[in-house]
């Protein structure tokens, strides 16, 4: 990735009030309180985070390029997105992580936040997309499948061309 604190090179997007723009190393406290929010705790997720950022942190059958979007409403983060190039399960892509504060989902934050990794993988030529998904988490799984995506394996959903399945959800959006 880029140096600490340093202006991000890619995708920066603005909606009306809020900015989605590739993560900063200084963005991870604020990161990591939305995680530890759902599962763990701030210190497990800041230490995680800066690991996955700095490619130390390695999924399974994961390839080097990856990167963090967070959407930022009045200078306070709140969502990100992860992701990275994978071999895993034969796909492109991997949908790492994604995390909205508990008062700020139902807005379309989670959609644009997906909206903004997949430019990121259709940039990387990377269409074929998983995330890892508990087979209980419905909410997660009906979010998933309205953005597209099917099931792969019992943990496991697919866009299989995020490119076309996201053309489709935005012309139907709007």
């Amino acid at each position: 990735m880029r140096p600490k604190n340093s202006e991000p090179a890619g995708i920066a997007c603005e909606t009306t009030t809020c900015v989605y723009r590739e993560a900063l190393h200084g963005d991870i406290p604020e990161m990591a309180a939305i995680r530890a929010a759902d599962w763990g705790t701030e210190e497990y997720w800041r230490q995680r985070m800066l690991q996955y950022m700095t490619g130390k942190l390695v999924p399974r059958e994961a390839l080097p390029p990856r990167v963090v979007f967070v959407c930022a409403e009045q200078e306070c983060i709140v969502g990100l997105i992860a992701g990275h190039l994978t071999r895993r399960f034969g796909c492109d892509g991997e949908l790492e992580w994604i995390s909205v504060r508990t008062e700020c989902r139902n807005r379309g934050i989670a959609s644009q936040l997906l909206r903004c990794l997949a430019g990121w993988f259709i940039n990387q030529n990377a269409a074929c997309v998983c995330v890892d998904v508990e087979p209980s988490n419905h909410a997660a799984r009906q979010f998933y499948a309205r953005q597209g995506a099917e099931d792969l394996k019992p943990h496991w959903m697919v866009w299989r061309d995020i490119g076309a399945t996201l053309k489709n959800r935005h012309s139907t959006s709007a």
